[in-house]
Protein backbone atom coordinates (compact mmCIF):
# COMPACT_ATOMS: atom_id res chain seq x y z
CA UNK A 1 0.00 0.00 0.00
CA UNK A 2 2.66 2.25 -0.75
CA UNK A 3 0.57 4.46 -2.56
CA UNK A 4 -1.31 5.46 0.69
CA UNK A 5 1.98 6.63 2.52
CA UNK A 6 2.87 8.75 -0.17
CA UNK A 7 -0.62 10.48 -0.86
CA UNK A 8 -1.98 10.44 2.47
CA UNK A 9 0.44 12.70 4.87
CA UNK A 10 -0.89 15.90 5.19
CA UNK A 11 -4.64 15.33 3.60
CA UNK A 12 -7.36 16.84 6.10
CA UNK A 13 -8.99 13.16 6.38
CA UNK A 14 -6.47 10.61 5.11
CA UNK A 15 -3.86 12.27 6.61
CA UNK A 16 -4.88 11.29 10.43
CA UNK A 17 -5.90 8.18 9.73
CA UNK A 18 -2.90 6.79 7.53
CA UNK A 19 -0.54 8.23 10.61
CA UNK A 20 -2.88 7.01 13.50
CA UNK A 21 -5.09 4.14 12.92
CA UNK A 22 -4.41 2.18 9.74
CA UNK A 23 -2.59 -0.94 10.31
CA UNK A 24 -2.79 -0.31 14.13
CA UNK A 25 -3.85 -3.47 16.23
CA UNK A 26 -6.96 -2.99 18.02
CA UNK A 27 -8.76 -5.37 20.44
CA UNK A 28 -11.87 -3.24 21.18
CA UNK A 29 -15.11 -4.72 19.24
CA UNK A 30 -16.46 -1.94 18.77
CA UNK A 31 -13.44 -0.59 16.88
CA UNK A 32 -13.03 -3.79 15.00
CA UNK A 33 -16.81 -3.53 13.74
CA UNK A 34 -16.26 -0.01 13.17
CA UNK A 35 -13.45 -1.18 10.81
CA UNK A 36 -15.70 -3.86 9.59
CA UNK A 37 -18.88 -1.54 8.61
CA UNK A 38 -16.64 1.21 7.19
CA UNK A 39 -14.88 -1.32 4.70
CA UNK A 40 -18.48 -3.03 4.00
CA UNK A 41 -19.90 0.55 2.94
CA UNK A 42 -16.65 1.78 1.13
CA UNK A 43 -17.21 -1.48 -1.87
CA UNK A 44 -17.87 0.99 -4.58
CA UNK A 45 -16.78 4.34 -2.75
CA UNK A 46 -14.16 5.79 -1.72
CA UNK A 47 -12.29 5.51 1.56
CA UNK A 48 -12.62 9.33 1.30
CA UNK A 49 -16.26 9.46 1.12
CA UNK A 50 -16.02 6.57 4.77
CA UNK A 51 -13.68 9.41 6.33
CA UNK A 52 -16.37 12.15 5.88
CA UNK A 53 -19.17 10.03 6.81
CA UNK A 54 -17.33 8.21 9.48
CA UNK A 55 -19.42 10.23 12.38
CA UNK A 56 -22.70 9.75 10.65
CA UNK A 57 -22.17 5.83 11.16
CA UNK A 58 -20.89 6.30 13.94
CA UNK A 59 -24.83 8.01 15.41
CA UNK A 60 -26.66 5.67 13.33
CA UNK A 61 -24.97 2.95 14.05
CA UNK A 62 -25.33 3.47 18.05
CA UNK A 63 -21.98 4.27 18.27
CA UNK A 64 -20.79 0.89 17.02
CA UNK A 65 -22.00 -1.19 19.93
CA UNK A 66 -22.16 -4.71 18.39
CA UNK A 67 -24.88 -5.22 20.77
CA UNK A 68 -27.17 -2.51 19.73
CA UNK A 69 -26.89 -3.00 16.27
CA UNK A 70 -27.47 -6.55 16.51
CA UNK A 71 -30.78 -5.73 17.94
CA UNK A 72 -31.96 -4.15 15.36
CA UNK A 73 -35.33 -4.53 13.58
CA UNK A 74 -37.48 -3.20 10.47
CA UNK A 75 -37.57 -0.06 11.85
CA UNK A 76 -33.94 1.02 12.74
CA UNK A 77 -33.81 -0.83 9.04
CA UNK A 78 -36.02 1.50 7.21
CA UNK A 79 -34.27 4.50 9.99
CA UNK A 80 -30.67 3.76 8.70
CA UNK A 81 -31.90 3.67 4.68
CA UNK A 82 -33.66 7.10 5.26
CA UNK A 83 -29.70 8.55 6.91
CA UNK A 84 -27.96 10.99 4.33
CA UNK A 85 -25.20 10.83 6.53
CA UNK A 86 -24.39 6.83 5.74
CA UNK A 87 -24.56 4.98 2.91
CA UNK A 88 -28.05 3.94 2.28
CA UNK A 89 -27.77 0.60 0.78
CA UNK A 90 -30.21 -1.87 1.82
CA UNK A 91 -27.70 -4.64 1.34
CA UNK A 92 -24.81 -2.98 3.20
CA UNK A 93 -27.29 -1.84 6.22
CA UNK A 94 -28.47 -5.95 6.35
CA UNK A 95 -25.10 -6.57 6.42
CA UNK A 96 -24.06 -4.19 9.13
CA UNK A 97 -26.89 -5.99 11.22
CA UNK A 98 -25.63 -9.45 10.22
CA UNK A 99 -22.48 -9.08 11.25
CA UNK A 100 -23.15 -7.63 14.50
CA UNK A 101 -24.96 -10.27 15.08
CA UNK A 102 -22.37 -12.77 14.23
CA UNK A 103 -19.38 -10.85 16.48
CA UNK A 104 -22.52 -10.89 19.37
CA UNK A 105 -21.95 -15.26 19.12
CA UNK A 106 -18.49 -15.15 18.86
CA UNK A 107 -17.87 -14.30 22.85
CA UNK A 108 -19.63 -17.33 23.43
CA UNK A 109 -17.56 -19.28 21.03
CA UNK A 110 -14.07 -17.76 21.03
CA UNK A 111 -14.21 -15.25 23.91
CA UNK A 112 -14.81 -12.11 21.03
CA UNK A 113 -14.09 -10.91 18.04
CA UNK A 114 -10.88 -10.26 18.52
CA UNK A 115 -9.58 -13.53 19.97
CA UNK A 116 -11.37 -15.32 16.83
CA UNK A 117 -9.26 -13.05 14.65
CA UNK A 118 -6.23 -14.70 16.69
CA UNK A 119 -7.33 -18.09 16.40
CA UNK A 120 -7.61 -17.77 12.33
CA UNK A 121 -4.01 -15.89 12.14
CA UNK A 122 -2.06 -19.16 11.22
CA UNK A 123 -3.35 -21.22 8.61
CA UNK A 124 -1.48 -25.03 9.00
CA UNK A 125 2.13 -23.41 10.21
CA UNK A 126 2.20 -20.09 7.86
CA UNK A 127 0.63 -16.89 8.25
CA UNK A 128 -3.26 -17.17 7.36
CA UNK A 129 -3.00 -15.28 3.55
CA UNK A 130 -5.70 -12.98 2.20
CA UNK A 131 -7.34 -15.46 0.20
CA UNK A 132 -7.36 -17.77 2.87
CA UNK A 133 -8.86 -15.42 5.19
CA UNK A 134 -11.37 -14.84 3.03
CA UNK A 135 -12.70 -18.36 2.72
CA UNK A 136 -12.64 -17.83 6.72
CA UNK A 137 -14.62 -15.10 6.59
CA UNK A 138 -16.98 -16.01 3.75
CA UNK A 139 -19.15 -18.67 5.55
CA UNK A 140 -19.93 -16.35 8.54
CA UNK A 141 -20.20 -12.97 7.67
CA UNK A 142 -21.66 -10.66 4.57
CA UNK A 143 -19.72 -8.57 2.50
CA UNK A 144 -16.53 -10.93 2.34
CA UNK A 145 -14.66 -10.19 -1.27
CA UNK A 146 -10.96 -10.08 -1.35
CA UNK A 147 -10.36 -6.64 -1.31
CA UNK A 148 -13.14 -6.16 1.55
CA UNK A 149 -11.46 -8.51 3.78
CA UNK A 150 -7.62 -7.57 3.00
CA UNK A 151 -8.28 -3.87 3.75
CA UNK A 152 -10.33 -5.04 7.01
CA UNK A 153 -7.38 -7.41 8.18
CA UNK A 154 -4.55 -4.67 6.89
CA UNK A 155 -6.30 -1.88 8.80
CA UNK A 156 -6.45 -3.96 11.63
CA UNK A 157 -2.35 -4.81 11.53
CA UNK A 158 -3.68 -8.78 10.88
CA UNK A 159 -2.19 -8.60 7.83
CA UNK A 160 0.90 -7.33 6.79
CA UNK A 161 1.22 -4.06 3.41
CA UNK A 162 -0.80 -1.16 5.13
CA UNK A 163 2.41 0.98 5.17
CA UNK A 164 5.68 1.02 2.92
CA UNK A 165 8.69 -0.22 5.57
CA UNK A 166 10.08 3.12 6.01
CA UNK A 167 7.21 4.89 6.22
CA UNK A 168 7.05 5.98 10.25
CA UNK A 169 3.67 4.61 10.25
CA UNK A 170 5.19 1.24 9.79
CA UNK A 171 7.52 2.30 11.94
CA UNK A 172 5.60 2.76 15.24
CA UNK A 173 3.24 0.07 14.02
CA UNK A 174 6.13 -2.33 14.41
CA UNK A 175 6.72 -0.95 17.91
CA UNK A 176 3.37 -2.34 19.03
CA UNK A 177 4.00 -5.98 17.47
CA UNK A 178 0.93 -6.43 15.34
CA UNK A 179 -0.66 -9.81 14.39
CA UNK A 180 1.04 -10.24 11.11
CA UNK A 181 4.54 -9.93 12.55
CA UNK A 182 3.27 -12.70 15.48
CA UNK A 183 2.03 -15.17 12.77
CA UNK A 184 5.62 -14.18 10.16
CA UNK A 185 7.55 -15.06 13.64
CA UNK A 186 5.68 -18.14 14.75
CA UNK A 187 4.67 -16.66 18.07
CA UNK A 188 0.62 -16.31 16.88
Amino acid sequence: MSGYCDIAPGHPLHGPYHDHEYGVPHRDESVLFERRLLEINQAGLSWETMLRKREGFRAAYGGFDVDTVAAYGEADRARLLADAGIIRNRLKVDAAIHNAGIIRGLRASHGGFANWLDAHLVDGDAPRAKASWVRVFKPTFRFTGGEITGEFLMSLGILPGAHRDDCPAAIRIAALDPPWMRARDGRA
